[in-house]
């Protein structure tokens, strides 16, 4: 049946060992399944993972996005329609629950399906029966069902937007994919495979690419609220806009704000510090060159500081292209 591994599931921290071992577990025993977890925390992977590990692995997986769904169309998608059952319907469509015959359907984001859209799942799920919209007959198909939703659906109970009797018959077997800043250096290991990709990727069109050391270290000390998929789109972004073979950059912009640089434990006491107030001072400097639109010595002025040593910082801290983004913006 392979392993969990060949589906990107990487990760080696005590954190992600423990998903993957439930993943292991729960792909033994043919019941929905329902995975929460943050957005971009690979819940989809984890489902193609439970499928391709299971009996199932043969048959089709299916997966859904349930937001892109229109209210109107939601069930026609799901369970089919005969020809002439609205509108638009020339001709009869079997639905995803029949094309998922014998494997997995993967209904994500299943928090945004209307009421009305849940009962119907509801009827499915009790004795895997349904009816394709305008038809009278009743169907049969043996599908195993796999929901995700990054929202709270206990709370959704509460507040009557979700029902209860669905909620219970979906999370048979939970699973919670970690987000990425709880898995500790697993984000190192990810960011070296993206790596590896890209410049398998681009083999002959650019120079292979290694990273930096500090580069990996600051990786650990970013919180990373777009999870796995933000990292890898990271580093798919800094990889294309770096001219040299070594990625050197920066950490994404919305680390860098007023109330000053995330503190890193990852390291010692004094390169932690010089490294909290070198975050500090870039911060500080691009602060005061967005109010001022890079005027220097106006920043200067507002810092108050000598408008040489501002300079240099400014140089330091490699924002000249900052000053001149703005002096050409307002040139134009």
């Amino acid at each position: 049946m392979g392993d969990v591994m060949e589906f990107s599931l990487l990760g080696s921290s005590p954190q992600f060992a423990h998903v993957l071992a439930q993943i292991r577990r729960i792909a033994k025993f043919d019941v929905a399944v329902l995975i929460g977890g943050e957005t971009g925390t690979g819940k989809e992977l984890g489902a193609r993972a439970v499928h391709y590990l299971s009996a199932r692995a043969n048959r089709p997986f299916i997966p859904v996005n349930c937001g892109a769904l229109a209210e109107s169309l939601v069930e026609s998608e799901l369970f089919g329609h005969e020809r002439g059952a609205f509108t638009d319907a020339r001709q009869s469509a079997p639905g995803l629950i029949s094309e998922a015959d014998g494997g997995t359907l993967f209904l994500d984001e299943v928090d945004t399906l209307s009421l009305k859209a849940q009962a119907a799942l509801l009827r499915f799920l009790q004795d895997g029966t349904y009816r394709r919209v305008g038809g009278t007959q009743t169907r049969h198909t043996n599908v195993r069902l796999i929901a995700a939703s990054n929202a709270n659906l206990e709370q959704l109970v509460e507040t009557r937007h979700f029902r209860r009797d669905l909620l219970y018959r979906l999370m048979v077997m939970p699973l919670v994919m970690p987000p990425l800043r709880e898995r500790g250096n697993d984000v190192a290991e990810l960011a070296q495979a993206f790596l590896d990709r890209l410049n398998l990727n681009y083999r002959g069109q650019t120079a292979v690419k290694h990273f930096h050391p500090d580069f990996l270290a600051s990786l650990r000390c970013y919180n990373w609220p777009g999870n796995v998929r933000e990292l890898e789109h990271f580093i798919q972004r800094e990889y294309l806009l770096c001219d040299g073979e070594v990625l050197k950059a920066s950490m994404p912009s919305d680390r860098q704000t007023e109330a000053g640089p995330e503190v890193c434990y990852e390291t010692g006491f004094k390169q932690g510090k010089a490294k909290t107030i070198a975050e500090f001072e870039k911060n500080f400097v691009r602060t005061m060159l967005d109010r001022t639109q890079g005027n220097i010595t106006h920043a200067a002025r507002m810092a108050g500081q000598d408008r040489s040593a501002f300079s240099k910082l400014v140089h330091k801290y490699r924002l000249a292209n900052q000053v001149e983004q703005e002096q050409d913006l307002s040139g134009s």
